[in-house]
């Protein structure tokens, strides 16, 4: 839970406090190559997340996608990709933690992650399941939830900034 709710936006966090302050015009040069590379795992990680079958693995290549698409949106150098990048790096902090959370409750009550064995969780824990679905979506970005609104924001900042970054990260 630490990792993915505070370590990766420290990561984060450096991209902004450093590469946009202190070394602006060297990120404006090789902005090209951290698109690429943030590209590159974007499409990486969700793929990688598609071929899990361990939930803890899901959840964290997850996070990996959406934290290269936190880069993209930092390196956008604009004001909505920035902010975008802030607000779904708050909110992914907590919605992963939160998924994290709810492996572990299934884990103690199973003592397994795999994906298979998790037939029929909904009629012997109704409530955690409907939690666990709301983060689920809260995590794939679904309206109303605030992983939308910061990946909605970020990629209408990747857009301003070229719109076939767009087309290859969406």
């Amino acid at each position: 839970m630490l990792l993915a709710s505070l370590l990766l936006k420290l990561g984060g966090y450096g991209l902004l406090r450093f590469s946009l302050t202190f070394l602006g015009q060297a990120s404006a040069v090789y902005t090209p190559v951290v698109a690429t590379l943030a590209i590159a795992g974007v499409i990486y990680g969700s793929l990688s997340t598609m071929r899990q079958i361990d939930l803890k693995r899901i959840i964290a290549y997850s996070s990996v996608a959406h934290m290269n698409l936190v880069a993209l949106g930092i390196f956008s150098f604009n004001r909505v990709g920035i902010e975008g990048s802030i607000y779904l790096m708050v909110a992914h902090g907590v919605v992963s933690a939160a998924l994290f959370f709810c492996v572990g409750v299934v884990y103690d009550r199973t003592h397994t992650r795999l994906l298979r064995y998790y037939g029929g969780l909904v009629t012997v824990m109704p409530v955690f399941a409907a939690f666990f679905f709301i983060f689920n979506l809260a995590n794939m970005g679904f309206p109303g939830t605030p992983n939308f609104v910061g990946e909605l924001l970020m990629l209408a900042g990747i857009f301003i900034l070229s719109p076939v970054i767009l087309f290859f990260s969406a």
